[in-house]
């Protein structure tokens, strides 16, 4: 699990494709530090777990599925991205729950400066929609981030400098693809509610509910 506030910035050294499979190499920035092999780390927001360590770099394998439903298969060596190490019990919540599992691609609609922060647009697929609300936390390259306007297929947020100069956000443009991850809790809520309505409607279509089981002398 992660927070989505971003530790550093890596840079890829490479990049290389296997098939479906991508290995990655990225290089540290300093303040990040301490990791072994098997650790999990963030990269753009994906769960990667780390299989090599060298000095000043980690490599991760990236699966098939992970490279077709992110944007890491588009990844070069000199790409700048967003790095966050596996949360620690003991750790501060400051963002939000991330699983670092992402559900689909964004693509920045608008950007444009406004009193020092910046004003973000994206836009995402309507079935990622039902997982927006307004003040509700989204993931966006792996930075945790609060959703101040939303629509069927779109949802806004606002960038303040601190965050700005902290990950790789503004260096998107118009146009750009970016990793998108729902709120994890939503997701959960919505699968148990779907599941109780359904086993209901099985109930029913059984022709067993409540009032046939007092109807032949159950629960009197």
């Amino acid at each position: 699990m992660f927070t989505g506030l971003i530790e550093g910035i890596g840079k890829i050294k490479n990049a290389r494709r296997a098939g479906g499979d991508m290995r990655l190499t990225v290089l540290l920035p300093a303040g990040i530090d301490g990791c072994a092999i098997g650790d999990s780390v963030a990269v753009n927001g994906v769960c990667l777990t780390v299989t090599e360590v060298s000095h000043g770099s980690l490599s991760m394998d990236v699966s098939a599925e992970s490279v077709s439903r992110t944007t890491l298969g588009s990844l070069q060596p000199g790409t700048q991205v967003n790095l966050e190490r596996a949360l620690r019990l003991s750790d501060r919540l400051g963002g939000h729950l991330v699983s670092g599992h992402v559900d689909g691609i964004g693509i920045v609609v608008e950007k444009e400066s406004r009193h020092g922060s910046w004003f973000f647009r994206i836009g995402i697929p309507e079935t990622l929609s039902r997982y927006t609300i307004e003040k509700g936390s989204i993931t966006v390259d792996g930075i945790s981030l609060t959703i101040n306007a939303c629509g069927k297929k779109f949802f806004e947020v606002n960038i303040i400098p601190e965050t700005g100069k902290a990950t790789t956000l503004l260096t998107k443009n118009r146009g750009d693809q970016v990793n998108i991850e729902t709120d994890l809790i939503g997701k959960y809520v919505e699968k148990f509610l779907t599941d109780r309505g359904s086993h209901q409607a099985e109930s029913k279509s059984s022709g067993i509910d409540m009032e046939t089981l007092l109807t032949h002398g159950f629960g009197k």
